[in-house]
Order: structure tokens, then sequence, then C-alpha cells
């Protein structure tokens, strides 16, 4: 049993799932790493069912607050069958959902009452991250009752996330269920085509939670000259060229993503001829851009991770404030900055007020014109808004 301190119930009372080690009072028995241990409030009230992580400044993250519950492969069941149930039914677009090469985040984690499992489906293809001392306890079971849930020929496992070394954690990244997955998969999304490295690609192969904003950028591009920061694989060169952007230049520090960016533009017989390609620091390039006093009609600012928790915030917003002063000053007027953050360290409030700084420090007038988020298949749950990490704008200079 875990009790906890004083006064350190509030939060669990309101259903959020992580108990710092600071809240923690004493542990009776000896549980393993990732085992499962009944939460009481200093009184002795029942709080929950948590799976303890020694090594993790989160001591234990909640599986179920009902008292009845029992932890086992059955309750994983019925919480899987709840999460592709409700994936079942977003509307994403028709043509996609009946494709066999459909792309889908099945489980997002705590906000799926699932805390530290991510689940994608690329096509007949799983992907799984074990993130968390908890999770890696029931890794076999899950990975069994997720085969049998889908239908799907293979599970590969992704487990190498930066989170894995705060529980302590080592890396795995190998085939975990069924047939070896191919070198590459190709997954639709809004008419489109890509390739995706579900062995070695970000994430677990594609940015699944940015579907619906690189659509808006399709609906945004005509006619304009477009400079895709952080490009990647193409997800937002591929729909800019489709919603008739005149010019686009790829920027990226990998020649591999910028070589993937090509193929899955010939993979879409979309114009290689409007798009150049430029490898090197994002934050180097913006410069000589500012220099050179080169400048565009759509910036778009997608970078990795510059604050993983809130401790890394500072110095990520040092970070987001140059890039986005730079973008600012290269935009003309009536100029689209669409910018994002995906930290969790850094709240949308805190992310808003980082690029209001950096426009007043470029000398322009914008205006936010619309937000923007992580898609539909990555929910938040209203107990956890550590849920909601990425935050977006779409940006005109007036």
């Amino acid at each position: 049993m875990l009790q906890l301190k004083p006064g350190r119930e509030k939060s669990l009372l309101r259903q959020h799932p992580w108990i710092y080690s600071g809240a923690v009072a004493g542990l009776s028995g000896d549980p393993g790493v990732g085992d499962t241990v009944m939460v009481r409030s200093s009184d002795g009230r029942f709080m929950g069912w948590a799976a303890y992580s020694p090594n993790s400044q989160i001591r234990a993250r909640v599986w179920s607050f009902e008292e009845s519950e029992t932890i086992d492969a059955s309750f994983f069941r019925h919480r899987l069958s709840v999460a592709i149930r409700t994936r079942s039914v977003i509307e994403f677009q028709q043509a996609d959902r009946a494709h066999s090469s459909f792309a889908v985040r099945l489980v997002h984690a705590e906000s799926d009452g699932l805390p530290g499992f991510i689940l994608d489906k690329y096509g007949d293809t799983l992907v799984l991250q074990v993130l968390s001392a908890g999770a890696e306890r029931w890794r076999d079971v899950f990975a069994d009752l997720a085969m049998e849930m889908t239908g799907a020929v293979s599970i590969f496992e992704r487990s190498d996330a930066d989170v894995r070394q705060l529980e302590n954690l080592p890396v795995r990244i190998a085939s975990l269920r069924g047939s070896e997955p191919p070198e590459r998969i190709v997954i639709t999304e809004n008419g489109l085509r890509y390739w995706v490295d579900v062995r070695c690609g970000h994430k677990t192969g594609f940015y699944l939670d940015q579907r619906a904003n690189r659509l808006r950028v399709r609906e945004l591009a005509r006619e304009r000259d477009v400079l895709d920061c952080f490009c990647y694989t193409g997800g937002v060169t591929a729909n800019a060229l489709v919603g008739g952007a005149q010019s686009v230049l790829a920027v990226d520090a990998s020649n591999e993503a910028l070589a993937i960016n090509r193929e899955n533009l010939i993979l879409n017989d979309l114009p290689l001829d409007r798009v150049d390609y430029l490898a090197g620091d994002v934050f180097r390039l913006l410069r000589k851009f500012r220099d050179s006093r080169q400048t565009f009609d759509m910036i778009v600012l997608d970078p990795p991770k510059f604050a993983p928790t809130a401790a890394h915030a500072e110095r990520a917003a040092r970070g987001y404030k140059d890039i986005n002063l730079l973008a600012f000053k290269l935009l003309r007027p009536n100029g689209l900055l669409i910018t994002f953050s995906c930290s969790g360290g850094v709240s949308a409030e805190l992310f808003q007020s980082i690029v209001a700084g950096a426009a007043l420090d470029a000398g322009v007038n914008a205006q936010i014109l619309e937000y923007l988020h992580q898609d539909v298949d990555h929910p938040v749950a209203l107990s956890f808004p550590e849920g909601a990490y990425l935050k977006g704008f779409v940006i005109r200079v007036t």
C-alpha cells in the first residue's frame, strides 16, 4: 500500500493519474517495479490502484479510481476496447478510413486511461511505445490483446522515447509480435500517400498528431511562396503543393528526411519543379535568409520538442522566441506564420506569450487567426490537461 501525505490527495480527487514522490508518506509491503499498489490518503481513504515506479519522480500512475476494480488482463481488454471503439466513430475522411493503409493512433496513454501506453496503427502494422514502469509490467499482456483485437499482422516496438530514462527503463526497438514489418510502409492520409519507416522514423514513424494541421496548410497555401521548416518527410510540403503553393522551400537538418520528402512527392505525382530542398540547422538558415532579405508568404515552424518537462521551460522559451522572431522578419505583408510547440513543459498560454514577444521584438503587427492542436485521435482527458501537448497558431502579419 502507498500512503499519501496529508493534503496530497487533492489531485487524485480530481482523478489526475500522477502521484509524485513528494506526495508519498510511506509504502508498506515490497512492491516490485511496475507492480500495482493500493493508494490511500493520510486518513486511510481509498484513492486508487496505481502502478509503482520507484525510480521516477512520478512515483505512481493510477490505473483505476474504482476500489472494486481488479488490475488484470480483463481490465486492459476493456480499456483497449473502449479506446479502439472511440477511434471507430471519429469522422476521418471516409476514403482514408476505407483504405487498407489508413493510419491512426489507437491508444493515447493517460488520456485513454492507459498510462504509459502508446499504440499507433499503420495499415496492418501496429507500433507500440511502452513509456512507464507500469506499462512495462503489462507489456506482453497488452501486446497479445492488441494483436487479437485489431487483427494486425505485426507489432513493432518503439520503446525508445527519452521518458523511459526517467523510469530507468532500457531502450527497446524490435519486432514484438507477428511478422517482421517491411522496411517501409505506405500510409494514406487526406488523399495523399506517404512512406513511413516504423523502425527509425520520428516518434512511431510519422507525426499522426498533425493530420488536420497538414490539411489546413493545404487550404491556406494557394499561390503562396512557402518556407517549410523542420519539414521532415514532407507532410507539409506535399499539402502545400496540393493546395496550389507557388513554391516551397523545404528545410531540415536531415538529408535522409529530405530524400524521403522528395520520394513522397514523387509517390503522389506532385510537381518537383516547385520545390527546393535545403539541409542544415534551421536557426542558422533563418538568419541567413534574414541577412539576404529573402521573404515568404507563408512560414511553417514545427520544431522538435524543446522542453519535455516544465523544468526545461525557460531554456525552451528562448529557443521558441528566437525562431519565431526570425520567422516574423521573413514574412511579407499579409503573410502567414503557422507555428507549433510540442513541448509538454510549455503551456499554451506560455507559448502564446512567447510568440507575442517575438512579434513585438520583430517590430510587426500580428494577429492570431486560428488555434491549432493535435488531431482527434490524440484526445485530452479533462482530468489530465498535460495530454494537450501540441499547441499551434495561424498568425497573420498585418
